[in-house]
Parts: structure tokens; C-alpha cells; sequence
């Protein structure tokens, strides 16, 4: 774990592989901190009409990402808990706009873990190239995660101990 940069956290936003938790963690850390909660995924899906999986067969990754980074430049950040989708560090202005109003945790888990917590992936939305395979996908976005993140949190724990872990982290 790292120590975050910033002494005030009035925001937060959690990155990471899918299946590392970050909607599930962040319901109950904006619970826990008394702020809103907003789950980047969800709102993608409010914006576009279609789920994930929909969206990304009818118009394709990069339409998706370019969606994605859309959605975060237009998310309020003050005093609010996000869950990004696992592809927002694709984003380069997503992400500059997410660094500089809020602390970036990186919820870090194995790939073994992501496989055991994903099951059939097919469905979830997963905005990577047909061509790459699961393990490249994971291999290419672990470095992006941890250049942009303020801090890491082994998201391996038990939700309750992750989400006191981040709060610990976050001072």
C-alpha cells in the first residue's frame, strides 16, 4: 500500500482489472464515508441505451473506450466515491481529469483471481479486441493501473476488510 498524495480526500476513484471490485467496494465505501456513489459502467449504459456487452458488439472497443472517457469528463467528482469501468485508463484525458480532482485507488488483484471472479467473461462487457486474449488484456492494463494510481490496495481481502483497508490508505 502506498501512501496517497493528497491530505483532504473529498473524492475518490477506484481502477482496476474487472472483477477486482470496485462497484461492489465502492457501495460500501461511499456508505461508509457518507458520499455519493457513482459507477461509471451504469452510466455508460444510462448514456448509450444498451449494456455493456450490446454496446461494445454493435459499435466495437474503440467506440466503447471513446464513450467511456465521455462519461467520466462529464461525471461530478465532489464528494463522491466512482467506480470506473476497466477500461478507463485507456482514457488519457479521463484519466488527467480523475487525477487531478480525485485520489486514484487501484484495486490490484491476480489473474487468477479475475478469472476465478469473472467465469465466462463473453458477457461482461469487457472493452478489449477480440483478438487479445484475456491474459494480454491483463498484462497490458496492470502497468496503465499502476502509473495512474495514487494508491494500491490488495483487493485479494474480503470486501469488509478492503473497504477498511482504502478508508485506512486514504486517511
Amino acid at each position: 500500500m502506498s501512501v496517497p498524495k493528497k491530505n483532504t480526500v473529498t473524492a475518490l476513484s477506484l481502477i482496476g482489472m474487472p472483477g477486482s471490485g470496485k462497484s461492489t467496494t465502492g457501495v460500501l465505501l461511499a456508505k461508509s464515508l457518507n458520499k455519493r456513489f457513482i459507477d461509471t459502467d451504469l452510466s455508460i449504459q444510462e448514456e448509450t441505451g444498451q449494456t455493456l456487452q450490446a454496446y461494445l458488439d454493435q459499435h466495437g472497443v474503440d467506440q466503447l473506450r471513446k464513450v467511456e472517457e465521455q462519461v467520466v469528463l462529464n461525471t461530478p467528482v465532489s464528494n463522491t466515491v466512482i467506480a470506473t469501468g476497466g477500461s478507463v485508463v485507456y482514457g488519457e484525458r479521463a484519466m488527467a481529469y480523475l487525477k487531478a480532482r480525485t485520489l486514484v485507488v487501484f484495486l490490484d488483484i491476480s489473474l487468477e483471481l479475475m478469472k476465478t471472479r469473472l467465469g465466462d467473461f463473453s458477457l461482461r462487457g469487457i472493452a478489449k479486441p477480440a483478438s487479445m486474449t484475456i491474459e494480454e488484456m491483463f498484462e497490458e492494463r496492470l502497468g496503465l493501473y499502476r502509473q495512474y494510481a495514487d494508491v494500491t490496495v490488495d483487493a485479494s481481502l474480503p470486501t469488509e476488510t478492503l473497504r477498511q483497508s482504502i478508508e485506512a490508505a486514504c486517511g
